[in-house]
């Protein structure tokens, strides 16, 4: 299979991962628990009862893995900071020894010619936090903003790509609605108040790191996803989109890029708040100006509209999910090139700013064979449509800069421990022993064709 799609002059090419996904040691030098660490002790909510360790040892394993990343040709690297590490009590005191991983990295980074992309949020809220209230907690914005500038004060003189949340629509619907992730409550008001209190403490972010950074380029990652309806759709299926719409993009597209929630969002989750949570002067914070949206996208949401049909998402009344369409990844994921270009448009239309794909790729159940390789055909041929897709969208005017692999190894993939691998390269979680898979060297081979 062949793959000669050409991009622009000036296209990153990266890879990404997560603090709680790949650095196990969630003890070592100071650390404190994160809600993930909670979580995993919970009876029934990650498979096998799997935790954040090992995970792939990055903590003591970093710089082998760096030199992976020159191997493989990377221009960037997005990593995210674990906020319990940082800070051990949520506010107040810096831990010298988690602050120093992270600088060690950067510098690592840089002197293998990898630009650092840092994201200061991915999900691992230390416990203490969680105890006084979380992302339910207003409150937080400032706790936010406090542990901001600690990391961007340390690693700014070296860092300009930042990052303030990773898909915030995880962290609060996904975690406060749907009870899927930590701390996995389930209550549809908590999920827009969680949501509302994480764009707040994203726009209290955002001049802190300008502050403490000159010439920064700020960010926000989402994870937007094109919602379709029947190809023979009813005006009624049709209401179904826009409520799903609503609850899975508006709700972060609105307030960033346009000052304001969809009204129709407002309309129908009247009935379960009166979204007092919403201060004046709240949504001028949140649409702080930006530099670049990061778009994480594996997969489109199909939806319909049934009688009596009550989705969990906030404002779902009428709405059902439907099947994806196959062919299917190993998550059960609908594999659509022509899903990630949609959502590439609307997402660039929405914010009107350049656009950097933070996340994409496709899990399997991938093995090493007899000849010590990792065959993944599938994978491979994910990548290429959807870097075909990206292209398309590039040429139909969407201001792409940038595609980032999800994710650079196996890892802890969240509430499915380590039963699902998404990386391009394979780690034996048992030895650490790291093997580049076919999709990996095939990424490679991309890379260094773009750079001639």
């Amino acid at each position: 299979m062949t793959f000669d799609t050409r991009f622009p002059d000036g296209f990153l090419w990266g890879a990404a991962t997560a603090s709680f996904q790949i650095e196990g040691s969630t003890t070592a030098d100071g650390r404190s628990p994160s809600i993930w660490d909670t979580f995993c002790e919970i009876e029934g909510k990650v498979v096998n009862k799997d935790t954040g360790d090992p995970a792939c040892d990055h903590y003591r394993r970093m710089p082998q893995d760096v030199v992976l990343m020159k191997e493989l040709g990377l221009d960037a690297y997005r990593f995210s900071v674990a906020w319990p590490r940082v800070i051990p009590t949520g506010t107040g005191a810096v831990n010298p020894a988690g602050i120093d991983f992270y600088s060690r990295l950067v510098d690592d980074l840089l002197e293998h010619d990898i630009r650092p992309f840092v994201t200061l949020y991915h999900w691992d809220l230390p416990q203490v936090l969680d105890d006084r209230g979380g992302w339910l907690n207003r409150d937080i914005k400032d706790w936010f903003a406090e542990y901001t500038q600690t990391v961007v004060s340390h690693l700014g003189d070296r860092v300009t790509h930042w990052t303030t949340l990773n898909e915030p629509w995880c962290s609060s619907l996904l975690s406060y609605s749907l009870g899927h992730h930590a701390p996995g409550h389930t209550d549809p008001v908590e999920g827009l108040v969680s949501a509302h209190h994480l764009m707040l403490a994203h726009g209290t972010a955002v001049p802190a790191i300008r502050e403490n950074c000159p010439g920064a380029e700020v960010s926000i990652t989402l994870n937007p996803t094109q919602v379709y309806g029947p190809d023979d759709a009813t005006e009624a299926d049709a209401d179904a989109v826009r409520r799903a719409d609503n609850a899975l993009n508006g709700i972060f597209f609105g307030p960033l890029f346009h000052g304001a929630y969809p009204q129709s969002l407002l309309d129908d989750t009247a009935h379960l708040t009166d979204h007092s949570y919403i201060h004046d002067g709240d949504l001028e914070v949140i649409s702080a100006p930006l530099d670049n949206l990061g778009v994480n996208n594996y997969f489109p949401t199909r939806v319909k509209h049934t009688e009596g049909a009550v989705h969990p998402l906030p404002g779902g009344e009428g709405v059902e999910e439907t099947d994806p369409h196959p062919p299917l990844t190993d998550m059960g994921w609908e594999i659509s090139p022509q899903g990630h270009h949609d959502i590439l448009m609307r997402s660039a239309q929405e914010c009107g700013l350049p656009v950097y794909i933070t996340e994409n790729g496709s899990a399997w159940p991938d093995e090493v064979s007899e000849d010590g390789a990792v065959h993944d055909p599938d994978r491979t041929a994910y990548l290429h449509g959807h870097l075909d897709a990206v292209k398309q969208a590039i040429d139909d005017g969407a201001d792409i800069r940038g595609y980032f692999a999800w994710s650079l190894m196996d890892n802890f993939e969240w509430a499915f421990g380590y039963s699902k691998r998404f990386g391009i390269v394979h780690v034996d979680y048992d030895t650490q022993k790291r093997t580049v898979k076919d999709s990996g060297h095939e990424y490679a081979r991309i890379i260094a064709a773009h750079h001639g």
